[in-house]
């Protein structure tokens, strides 16, 4: 049955759309315009959202797992929960995203990963969680000087060889791949990456600035959790940062909780980037929507006390932080409408994995995944392909 989706306005986010009429038909948005614009065909079920705006489904494309599970170990009923976890969120895709392990647990990982994604991709409408699209292969290839809490023991030197054994592990799902552009041999493996559709991120990096703008040169085009774990930014230094900054080709993540990055550099960075160069994404770990105490990421636990993270060293270990949550922090750090915030958790992230046809947006022919959201940005309900 067709259905109607009325509410007080829609951001698609291309367009802002007051008094605006969605068409769904077999979980796929059939039209959407304003509401003086078109009838809902006879028979269609309509649902109004009063004082809501539609926005479509948030992407995340780093997150490590959420409500008590792990992405690297976790079995069915951990991805139900973290996915289901993750709806309620407004995500209605992400990216499994690994930390560095022993490389053989890091290939039987990919392999579970790759099974769930699989898994998903077979699922009926009506099942009402995020669905797993893809692999954030976050390690091995890291800079000891910059590696955060990556294991530095299970730290590997850019591979061809090691990285073919990664993406047969995981059946070709590996969809960003995170490494350090100043190691030997990273060069080749960025070209031997980006030749098999993968999009390379630069990040856990001590580059300076030529080493950064020459493997965006070789086709890297991402940076990872911006300013963290990286060189830091110096006017007669600027390192990575500056060239992630500056080069208009590299859309650049951010962790927006006001942990990670202050909120004046937030600002800064929005700035720099603008509406079309930067990603929110939540860097979330097992302990997201579970409160303080010790939880998993990857091999090793980490302590989280007052919704920080610490992994040891005094340094972070992933967050708590929700995508919802990053957007609404955007509209209050740097002062952006919600059009414009909505846009960094979904049309970018959609157009980096080349998703935009069927996410990330809401247009004719793209899946209903549907955020319901008040006008400040917090999610009222979550649409899965219509449901």
């Amino acid at each position: 049955m067709p259905v109607a989706l009325t509410a007080a306005a829609c951001v698609t986010p291309q367009r802002f759309l007051d008094d605006p009429l969605l068409l769904v038909e077999d979980g796929v948005i059939a039209w959407v315009g304003r509401r003086a614009e078109a009838e809902p065909p006879k028979g269609a079920r309509t649902v109004d959202f009063p004082g809501a705006v539609l926005a479509p489904g948030f992407l995340d494309v780093h997150i490590h797992g959420g409500a008590g599970h792990d992405v690297m170990s976790c079995d069915a009923a951990g991805f139900a929960a973290l996915e289901n976890h993750l709806a309620r969120h407004g995500v209605t895709s992400y990216l499994s995203t690994t930390v560095t392990a022993p490389v053989d647990d890091t290939l039987h990982a990919l392999d579970r990963l790759a099974t769930a994604i699989e898994l998903a991709e077979k699922a009926p409408i009506g099942e009402l969680r995020a669905q797993p699209i893809g692999i954030h292969l976050e390690g091995p290839f890291l800079s000891h000087e910059r590696r955060g809490v990556h294991p530095p023991e299970h730290l590997q030197a850019p591979s061809i060889d090691l990285f073919r054994r990664f993406w047969e592990a995981a059946r070709g799902r590996i969809r960003i791949m995170t490494l350090a552009p100043e190691l030997p041999g990273a060069g080749e493996l960025i070209r031997e990456a980006v030749g098999r559709g993968v999009c390379v991120s630069l990040g856990h990096s001590d580059a300076g600035y030529e080493a950064a703008e020459t493997s965006i040169d070789a086709g890297a085009r991402h940076a990872t959790h911006t300013f963290n774990a990286m060189r830091p930014l110096d006017h007669r230094d600027p390192g990575m940062i500056a060239a992630v900054l500056n080069d208009a080709r590299v859309c650049a993540e951010i962790i927006v909780d006001g942990i990670h990055v202050a909120p004046p550099m937030v600002e800064l960075f929005l700035r720099a980037k603008g509406a079309d160069g930067a990603l929110l994404v939540s860097d979330a770990i097992s302990a997201t929507g579970m409160g303080d105490g010790r939880w998993r990421l990857g091999s090793f636990e980490v302590e989280v006390h007052g919704g920080i993270c610490h992994g040891g060293e005094g340094k972070l270990a992933g967050s708590v932080l929700t995508l919802d949550r990053a957007v609404q922090n955007v509209m209050a750090f740097a002062h952006w409408e919600l059009q414009d915030a909505v846009r960094l958790a979904t049309l970018n992230p959609a157009r980096e994995l080349n998703e935009l046809s069927n996410r990330g947006t809401l247009a004719p022919g793209a899946r209903a995944d549907i955020a319901v959201l008040s006008p400040e940005g917090e999610v009222r309900q979550t649409m899965v392909r219509g449901e």
